[in-house]
């Protein structure tokens, strides 16, 4: 081994164990006291100092320099983050000069530094600059570490030729709103970036950056001296930048490298690090989490005026004078603006105009950075005298009876912290997560969501996708009071207890308070009690049967009660996550609102049983006209039938069957029929067989092997044995492959019911990283019908591969006879109801021995 070989050797130990012992010193340091902007500026002390030692040990040539670039350049080196570097050299690299700067760069990854390097001369930087924002933006927070000052002060020089504030701008602008359309243009996801979401770290960069290429300065203190920030504004940024680096440094530390969402696996974990206490109703990450939401909303409150301050610097609008409005606000260039800052302070009031303004004058595209500065100011002057001012409340309520822009306003409210101040309650849900395995978004952002939709109801653009929801909401006078609904429905959540009755409470005082009439009161308050009632119904409950119409009919009591809970329900469903709306929901939602409609045209009146099952025999013997068959078709297999069987279908689907089986009523040969649904998506399954054991778990086994999730089941039993089910099935997958799949499942499920095949796991998928950090415990009931002659089992779980085959095969094992199926997927969580009977299911410890088993086996 030769003398250099040596040498680097011991150079590289130095280096390593000074590296080493320097950061874990640092960590220790930060562990005891938390100080995260120390170990932020220590960390890059320490790099400094160890690169700028072995630069020297080097002996490269003194015309060279080494910048720090990117974060590294900014001074701020989180736990786990890249060490950005630049290699400056006056000309391009002679053959001598090469292997000395491989030799750098590999010694720098040798010693335990995460570089990432580039080697540029100062005119390839120039050009790289102007033609990558990326790389100009690192460029920007450059500073040198060691080498040629006159070098770096050339690349300075040459950089600020290459920028052009208005240019960089725009780009920036750009940059950051393409990127907040990668995290869902929200900063309430379950698992945020606290670096790239809007409302993240990269928001504040971006700002900073913009100063910097436009010569505003490099630091917040700069911002304020050139008057873009006030001391107000100043003081919260250093509280929400600290919490932010508290919680990146925190989460780099947890989990050993670079990682800046906030997943579930870290979330509990962080919280207690950072000294959060769980509560009897919330979880301690929850809370972390509502600082985090409420933190990243200051953010994106600062980050907008900013923006709009900045920008108009940059680049001055032409001189126009503006257009006065009334005596306090002006349209300056198509924004609302203020014609005396100290309006709201001389009448709190006008804070509630500004907002009726921007729905009244359709001209406005938005509100100048002076006016949102000020309302979100004057936030705090929205106190009791304020909500109890009958002017206010008016204003309010007109605010919500605009014909336009309700949405935008309860977003702006929400936004800067005025909807949480005239609405006490709806303040200390905003940024409140739900981890119930089926809302995504906090609670104020779900709200928001429901009146979106409601709002959308309304929108010509819109009434292609929901055109009954369209045509009803068309028609139903006074539909603001749906909006106020809407805003109350959830606002208990996190109190402990009902929600819905609680939130009714606060509704009925709003009305009051408000001065909603009477009727109007009514329906806002029963529509927050009863805000699922509508969805339970229609998903647990057997809509066919007249008995569960006519209890329902008498609960919505009359036409407009029975619109509103319909437009509010299908609004609700879609606004807690795009995987909770599908269209069997929609199907169902529809089919029971429009015979709910047809008892209440009755006057209440529910047919009686046996002349519906006659109105469904004659429309179903009409269908069958159309295919030519004999008139007598229908008797071989009708007079196998029982009325229940003709109470649970629909005339459409008795006239598929019929189709299928008048010929082959008695066939030892299994029959399975596919067809696409033909009031939606998925397929609907029909099987006729002999009854065999184990039948259900068979079928359920197989739909999950294939790739699909039952979401309703029909399974009766004719009078001379028979099984004669029907599936209703959704891919979840979205293949797309719905109607190649019919010959598939015809075949495959035929072979297997003609062999008996034992029945087949669905196979074990992976459980979601939700249900695994936020379980649920299961939940399983068994009671009585109302004719106490079968059994209604009612499961409540988390959901997870293999679920439904997992009660099929406990309830075969038990000997219970399955009659009907309702499978209700709530995002992560199902709830689902069987009709049951058989077994020893008329004991009572047979039925605690299901239900335990039941319960044990749904454990995760």
């Amino acid at each position: 081994m030769d003398a250099e070989t040596v040498d680097l050797q011991t150079l590289v130990a130095r280096y390593r164990s000074r590296l080493q012992l320097g950061q874990t010193t640092i960590r220790e340091r930060y562990l005891a006291d938390g100080d995260a902007p120390r170990l932020l500026r220590e960390r890059c002390r320490l790099i400094d100092e160890v690169l700028c030692d072995l630069w020297q040990a080097l002996h490269l040539p003194v015309s060279l320099a080494l910048l720090a670039v990117g974060g590294y350049g900014r001074g701020e080196l989180y736990p786990a983050s890249d060490v950005d570097l630049l290699l400056l050299l006056p000309e391009p690299p002679g053959d001598a000069l090469i292997p000395q700067l491989e030799r750098a760069v590999t010694l720098c990854y040798d010693i335990g530094l995460e570089v990432a390097p580039s080697v540029r001369t100062v005119g390839e930087c120039a050009d790289a600059a102007a033609g990558d924002l990326t790389i100009q933006t690192a460029l920007i927070e450059a500073r040198l570490l060691v080498g040629s000052e006159e070098l770096f002060d050339e690349f300075s020089a040459e950089l600020e030729k290459v920028l052009d504030p208005h240019t960089f701008f725009e780009a920036k602008r750009s940059e950051q709103d393409e990127r907040h359309l990668r995290f869902d243009d929200t900063p309430y996801s379950l698992e945020p970036n606290c670096k790239e979401s809007p409302g993240g770290l990269r928001d504040l960069q971006t700002i900073l950056w913009i100063a910097s290429a436009a010569g505003y300065g490099r630091s917040w203190d700069d911002l304020a001296q050139y008057g873009f920030l006030t001391l107000e504004e100043q003081e919260q940024l250093k509280r929400s930048i600290g919490f932010l680096q508290q919680l990146r440094t925190r989460l780099h530390i947890h989990v050993g490298r670079r990682e800046d969402r906030l997943l579930f696996d870290y979330q509990t974990a962080l919280a207690e690090q950072l000294g959060y206490q769980a509560t009897e109703t919330r979880r301690a990450s929850e809370r972390l989490m509502q600082k985090y939401y409420r933190t990243a909303k200051e953010i994106t409150q600062i980050n907008t005026i900013l923006l709009l301050n900045i920008g108009a610097a940059i680049s001055p609008l032409p001189e126009q004078p503006p257009q006065p409005i009334n005596e306090r606000f002006q349209n300056a260039h198509d924004l609302l603006d203020l014609i005396d800052d100290e309006v709201f302070h001389r009448d709190p009031g006008v804070i509630l105009e500004a907002f009726l303004l921007m729905q009244r004058h359709p001209e406005l595209q938005g509100m100048t950075a002076r006016t949102l500065r000020a309302l979100w100011h004057a936030r705090t002057l929205i106190d009791d005298a304020f909500r109890c001012d009958p002017g206010n409340r008016a204003r309010f309520i007109e605010i919500l009876q605009q014909p336009h822009g309700v949405l935008h306003a309860m977003r702006r409210m929400n936004q800067f912290g005025i909807l949480g101040r005239y609405l006490p309650r709806f303040g200390k849900i905003v940024g409140q997560m739900q981890h119930d395995l089926f809302h995504v978004y906090t609670v104020d952002q779900h709200i928001l969501r429901v009146l979106r939709n409601l709002r959308r109801f309304l929108a010509d653009e819109f009434t292609h996708e929901y055109p009954l929801c369209s045509e009803l909401i068309g028609d139903f006078s006074r539909p603001w009071v749906l909006y106020i609904a809407a805003l109350f429905h959830d606002i208990a959540k996190g109190r402990g207890g009902d929600h819905s009755r609680l939130g009714a409470v606060d509704a009925a005082e709003f009305c009051s308070a408000h001065g909603v009439d009477a009727d109007d009161s009514e329906l806002i308050v029963w529509l927050v009690q009863q805000h699922l009632l509508m969805s339970t119904v229609a998903q647990k409950q057997d809509i066919a049967d007249p008995d569960v119409m006519g209890a329902f009919a008498a609960m919505v009591k009359d036409e407009r009660h029975l619109t509103a809970l319909y437009l509010f329900t299908v609004a609700d469903i879609r606004g807690t996550s795009p995987k909770v709306w599908n269209s069997w929901k929609g199907q169902l939602l529809e089919q029971l609102f429009r015979s709910t409609c047809r008892t209440l045209l009755a006057g209440g009146q529910v047919p009686v049983r046996q002349g519906l099952i006659e109105d469904r025999r004659r429309e179903a013997l009409r269908l069958l006209r159309y295919f030519a068959l004999p008139d007598a078709v229908h008797e071989r297999l009708w007079k196998q039938l029982d009325t229940v069987y003709f109470l649970r279908h629909s005339a459409e689907e008795i006239a598929w069957h019929t189709r299928a089986l008048h010929y082959r009523t008695s066939v030892e040969q299994p029959v399975v029929k596919a067809r696409i649904n033909p009031q939606g998506d998925g397929l609907e399954v029909m099987i006729y067989t002999l009854d065999q054991n184990d039948l259900f778990a068979r079928l359920v086994g197989f739909f999950g092997r294939a790739g699909y999730t039952i979401v309703d089941a029909k399974i009766h039993t004719t009078r001379h044995g028979y099984a004669l089910d029907s599936f209703m099935l959704l891919d979840l997958s979205d293949r797309g492959s719905d109607r190649a799949m019919i010959n598939y499942i015809e075949h495959e499920l035929t072979v297997r019911l003609t062999w008996q095949s034992p029945p087949e796991s669905p196979g074990s998928g992976r459980i979601s990283r939700q249900v695994k950090h936020f379980p649920i415990q299961p939940q399983v009931t068994i009671e009585p019908d109302e004719k106490g002659s079968r059994y209604v089992l009612s499961v409540s779980a988390a959901d997870r591969p293999g679920l439904l085959y997992t009660i099929a095969m406990t309830l075969a094992a038990h000997g219970a006879n399955l009659h009907t199926a309702k499978i209700s997927t709530l995002g992560e969580r199902v709830e689902d109801t069987f009709l049951i009977s058989g077994g020893d299911l008329g004991k009572t410890s047979s039925r605690i021995k299901l239900e335990s088993e039941l319960l044990e086996r749904l454990k995760l």
